[in-house]
C-alpha cells in the first residue's frame, strides 16, 4: 500500500469523524449546551489566569463531558434505528447512556468547582 493511499485513508477516516461531530451539533440540543458551557469555562479560565495544572483537568473534564453526549447520542440514534417503538430494554439503554453524561458533567463541575471557587472568593 502506498504512501499516498494510506494518508488518503486518514483523512477519511477523519472526515467521517467530523461529520458526526457536526451532526451532533447540528441536531442535538444537550450538545450545543456543553459547547457553550465549555467555552463559557475556557473565557473563564482565561480571566482566572489559570495554571497550565488546572488547564489540563478543565480540558480533561470538558473532553470527558462532550464524549459522554457524543456516546450518548450514537446510543440513543442506534436504539431508535433498531427498535423505533417503544421498548422497555431500549429505554434502559437509552437511560444508562444518559446517566453515564450526568455523571461526566457532575464530576466535571466538581472539577470546575475545586478549580474555580478559591478564585472567586478573591474577586
Amino acid at each position: 500500500m502506498s504512501l499516498e493511499l494510506k494518508d488518503n485513508k486518514k483523512s477519511i477516516g477523519f472526515s467521517y469523524a467530523w461529520n458526526g461531530i457536526m451532526h451532533v451539533i447540528k441536531h442535538e440540543r444537550n450538545f450545543r449546551l456543553h459547547l457553550v458551557s465549555a467555552s463559557l469555562v475556557i473565557v473563564a479560565g482565561f480571566i482566572c489566569r489559570l495554571s497550565s495544572f488546572e488547564w489540563m483537568f478543565i480540558l480533561l473534564a470538558i473532553g470527558l463531558v462532550l464524549t459522554a453526549e457524543l456516546i450518548n447520542s450514537a446510543m440513543e440514534s442506534m436504539m431508535d434505528y433498531l427498535k423505533p417503538d417503544i421498548h422497555p430494554i431500549a429505554k434502559q439503554i437509552k437511560d444508562m447512556a444518559a446517566g453515564a453524561v450526568l455523571i461526566s458533567a457532575i464530576t466535571a463541575a466538581g472539577i470546575g468547582l475545586i478549580i474555580f471557587a478559591p478564585k472567586l472568593v478573591l474577586f
